[in-house]
């Protein structure tokens, strides 16, 4: 193997380990909002929704690994598990929960299609073509989520001031 070409690899496997992580990081953020989505079930449905999918994408990111003979980093899942359980526990006591959850939310996604974006580049690059699919799987979910949250954006944030106004519970 080249030079180039390990460079390649090693590379993509860092990515992926990476985005193994992150999908980790995904669903403790996701499992602390969902307990917490009474008001905005059409967020709570969506969110369940992107939850199973999260777990299909962990299992193809462990097909591509296993397909290179590698594995996830334990110690990455652990540590980005426990920074998204943090995070989603530092909106919890906000008067406007739903709000900083929705904008935090929009962005993880942007960021986890930027990583799957990066990763199909890669796969090209490197000559690993058995995981574009697979990639662009993901990176299609992940821009549809992208596009959810943009466009409920809204219709949140009416719900929100709506229920301030009435003095009904509106944070979550």
């Amino acid at each position: 193997m080249s030079s180039r070409e390990e460079t390649y690899r090693e590379e993509f496997v860092s990515g992926l380990r990476n985005a193994h992580a992150l999908e980790h990081q995904a669903l403790a953020l996701m499992d602390r909002q969902i307990e917490h989505l009474a008001e905005y079930a059409e967020v709570e449905v969506r969110l369940r929704g992107h939850r199973g999918e999260t777990e299909k994408q962990i299992e193809r990111l462990e097909t591509i690994l296993a397909g290179l003979d590698e594995s996830p980093s334990t110690l990455k899942d652990t540590a980005l598990t426990i920074s998204g359980n943090l995070a989603a526990l530092a909106h919890t006591f906000a008067s406007d929960e739903i709000l900083k959850n929705s904008f935090a939310n929009y962005a993880f996604e942007s960021f986890e299609a930027a990583s799957y974006k990066a990763l199909i580049v890669m796969a090209e690059k490197g000559g690993f073509t058995s995981a574009v699919p697979l990639l662009k799987q993901t990176l299609s979910e992940e821009l549809a989520m992208a596009t959810f949250l943009d466009e409920t954006l809204p219709i949140i944030v009416n719900k929100y001031l709506e229920r301030r106004a009435e003095g009904l519970q509106a944070s979550h």
